[in-house]
């Protein structure tokens, strides 16, 4: 990437990346690569790799612990992961509101 202007969009930041690594010798692999290879720089833009998942979440079912009567520590967690998302969530669109207001 440039340092003197940094990318501000997921398409450049894919695009970079492939430009860095071809001008340095190694061939583009991933996601962002076959698209470009694939559609060119519309691939690009019109579906950056960047807006994909960056985790896969998976539940399991879990018995519920005997010493726990009362109290259940599994929706504990569940409203902690919960927590978590909403709050990725939160900062991704308070910094995309940033953006467009800019």
């Amino acid at each position: 990437m440039r340092a003197f202007w940094p990318a501000a969009e997921a398409a450049q930041v894919d695009y970079e990346a492939l430009r860095a690594a071809v001008l340095a010798g190694a061939a583009p692999v991933g996601p962002a690569a076959s698209r470009f290879s694939r559609s060119g720089l519309a691939g690009l833009i019109r579906r950056p790799a960047r807006n994909e998942p960056v985790f896969v979440g998976i539940v399991r079912e879990v018995p519920r612990a005997p010493w726990t009567p009362h109290a259940d520590p599994r929706l504990d967690a569940l409203v902690g992961g919960y927590e978590l998302l909403l709050a990725v969530a939160c900062d991704q669109q308070a910094e995309q509101n940033e953006g467009v207001a800019q």
